[in-house]
């Protein structure tokens, strides 16, 4: 009877401390788009590790981007823009180059770009999200808010690149879930 109480309560702090480490957005949007940025991500690193170390220079056209330049668009734009218009911070673009990265050194920056992206998703409050900003290209005036369409909406046209450069290198794309 001791080791089942001594496990229940094992159990019970073990819950506590879980739950604890749940983190919530704090905004009714942000909850709303945390999954959606969530499958895009893993989505996303799917497709730059279903192509191999060796294509990762592979181009369809000569001027077209590497494979890998293209993952390394998105890796490192995800950060800037969401900085750029999520949190309108002044920002000076300075990509790496792709022809001196790793397919690891890649994905590791896909990463980063991510992680920073979702840490701006929890931590964003209401008023932040209410300022608006306006779009570099277009000159449209955007809620910071619907700036994260934006930077899911521009990784998600480079990762349709990418899909297409691994049908031409002859591998299948993952599955598109949603």
């Amino acid at each position: 009877m001791k080791k089942i109480v001594v496990l229940l309560f094992t159990l019970w702090i073990g819950g506590v401390l879980s739950a604890q480490d749940v983190r919530i957005p704090q905004t009714p949007f942000t909850k709303m788009y945390l999954p959606v940025w969530q499958e895009a991500r893993e989505h996303c690193l799917e497709v730059a590790r279903a192509m191999p170390d060796s294509l990762y220079t592979f181009k369809p056209t000569p001027v077209s981007k590497t494979f890998g330049e293209q993952m390394v668009h998105i890796g490192y734009t995800i950060e800037l823009l969401t900085r750029r218009y999520v949190q309108g911070m002044e920002v000076t673009p300075n990509p790496p180059d792709a022809a001196l990265m790793t397919r690891e050194q890649i994905i590791n920056l896909l990463e980063k770009g991510f992680d920073y992206t979702t840490e701006v998703i929890y931590s964003i409050d209401q008023d932040q999200l209410d300022e608006t900003c306006v779009m570099y290209h277009s000159g449209n005036t955007v809620s910071r808010a619907f700036a994260l369409f934006y930077v899911q909406d521009h990784m998600a046209n480079h990762r349709a690149k990418a899909n297409l450069y691994l049908r031409l290198c002859g591998i299948a794309p993952p599955e598109y879930t949603w």
